[in-house]
């Protein structure tokens, strides 16, 4: 069977096809120097019979009659294959050339024509017939053997060239076959043993760095990006398992409880409402989930449209600033370059971006502390005037994060020992990760201050500069969106309230 796959393997087909196309190109050779070899023997031809007509035609009757017979001798058969005399009758006079031959006119040109020897095979010769003094017509002859030979040589050589060639390349086919199906054995038995449960199992690379080793590679990190995205899923799992445990299983004590003994109608509605909060809590959280796995697979960047991020900062002030001063916290905005403040995205998507991360601020910062939300160009060293990547940032004066938390926060359900005691899923960061990453945009976080108390924090968005041109041809006229998903986060503000 292994013998067998060599033959089909792609580097024997490709083999073959270069076999085929170097025999075609030596047929094609050789063909051009078979056809300039016939050319250039009839034109030598040629031009040897007429030289030697020329030369007989100023010669005497008797001495052209005495040429004529001399060109019977083997010397001279040299330079001509045959001599002949005739009469205005065509009869013969002298020479080797007995009879007329069929067919040949006396034009002084040269033709080929073929000969029928009494005994032998017929052949073919090139004649021509030039009237001469004395009423007498000159024929003079000469034979195609060396044509013929050279054909002969030419098919020879062929052959010689041919056969040597196609053995050693069907050979060379075979070696590298054999090699490369070897290198994909291995890698069908890696394979095997990876779709058997080790997950841990790579594709062999070495050092030659082909087509092969670089596919290898490439299938060697997307393996390594779905066990990552394995062991998050377990871990996700456990999560949720986790998250949900607790309020399910205060569902269940209550509802023991409530059916333990009689109650009045007061307590079981008591009971029924703190059910439906944990409940909620429960909904939230697979809700949470699913919109992150939606956004994630990327559907949502078919409505990607421009977007006015300075008119997104003014919708989160006006539905938040009531909450926050509610809470006895300062929530302001900054703007810059207001007419250039453009990107290309899904507007609901950035609202709920800002909206999670004001919910956290809000949630993280102490009464009679501030809140500043700030939209403007970051300037690079290559920008030209008026370009630049747009930047959104919300910084408070919370408790903040510390360093060696800040990737940790972006994971689902991550909750920092300072947190715990606020509620919450552990889901708002992710889902802001995951819309931005739907986005090419980053994502920074540091600490806003150096105090030990409080240094509060500050989320930096950067969405990559598109230009006016490409968020024009994106979408030529700016969708009135104004009031696009506001009933939905006025909604959501009531009920944090």
């Amino acid at each position: 069977m292994f013998r067998a796959d060599i033959f089909r393997t792609a580097t024997f087909r490709l083999t073959l096809a270069v076999v085929g196309a170097m025999i075609g190109a030596m047929v094609l050779q050789f063909g051009l120097v078979f056809v300039q070899l016939s050319h250039f023997e009839a034109h030598r031809s040629e031009t040897l019979l007429k030289r030697e007509a020329d030369v007989l035609l100023h010669e005497t009757p008797a001495r052209l009659e005495y040429e004529v017979r001399e060109r019977t001798r083997d010397n001279l058969r040299i330079v001509l294959n045959g001599a002949g005399l005739f009469d205005s009758g065509f009869h013969p006079l002298a020479g080797d050339i007995k009879t007329w031959p069929d067919g040949l006119v006396i034009d002084g040109e040269v033709h080929q024509l073929r000969v029928q020897p009494p005994e032998d095979a017929p052949y073919e010769m090139r004649f021509l017939a030039v009237r001469v003094p004395g009423d007498r017509i000159l024929v003079l002859a000469h034979s195609l053997h060396m044509l013929t030979e050279l054909h002969y040589m030419t098919r020879r050589a062929v052959w010689i060239s041919v056969l040597p060639i196609v053995a050693f390349a069907l050979m060379t086919g075979i070696v590298l076959s054999h090699r490369a199906l070897a290198r994909v054995k291995v890698m069908h038995e890696a394979i095997d043993r990876i779709m058997d449960g080790d997950l841990h199992e790579r594709l062999p690379v070495a050092r030659e760095r082909d087509d092969l080793e670089r596919l290898a590679g490439s299938v060697n990190r997307m393996l390594d990006r779905l066990e990552h995205l394995l062991d998050e899923i377990r871990d996700v799992g456990n999560d949720i398992a986790h998250d949900l445990r607790t309020p399910l299983t205060r569902v269940r004590a209550r509802l023991e409880r409530a059916t333990s003994r009689p109650h009045d109608t007061d307590y079981l509605n008591g009971v029924i409402g703190q059910a439906t909060q944990d409940l909620d809590q429960c909904f939230s959280v697979i809700t949470a989930l699913l919109r992150i796995g939606e956004i994630e697979n990327g559907r949502r960047r078919a409505g990607f449209a421009r977007v006015d991020a300075g008119m997104i900062v003014d919708d989160i002030i006006d539905l938040y600033e009531p909450i926050a001063e509610a809470q006895g916290i300062a929530l302001t905005s900054e703007t810059q370059d207001r007419d250039r403040l453009f990107v290309f995205g899904d507007r609901d998507l950035l609202i709920e971006v800002l909206a999670n991360l004001i919910d956290n601020a809000l949630k993280f910062t102490q009464a009679g502390g501030a809140v500043v939300i700030a939209a403007h160009l970051n300037h690079g060293a290559h920008a030209a005037p008026g370009e630049g990547d747009v930047v959104l940032s919300v910084a408070d004066t919370g408790i903040g994060i510390a360093e060696s938390e800040r990737t940790a926060v972006l994971g689902r359900f991550y909750r920092s020992d300072k947190s715990r005691h606020i509620p919450g899923s552990g889901l708002g960061l992710s889902l802001v990760s995951a819309i931005l990453r739907l986005h090419s945009a980053s994502l920074t976080i540091r600490a806003a201050s150096t105090r030990e108390t409080n240094p509060g924090c500050i989320f930096e968005i950067g969405f990559p500069w598109h230009g006016v041109e490409a968020l024009a041809d994106a979408d030529g006229v700016l969708k009135d969106v104004t009031h696009c998903n506001r009933a939905s986060l006025e909604n959501r503000a009531v009920i944090e309230t």
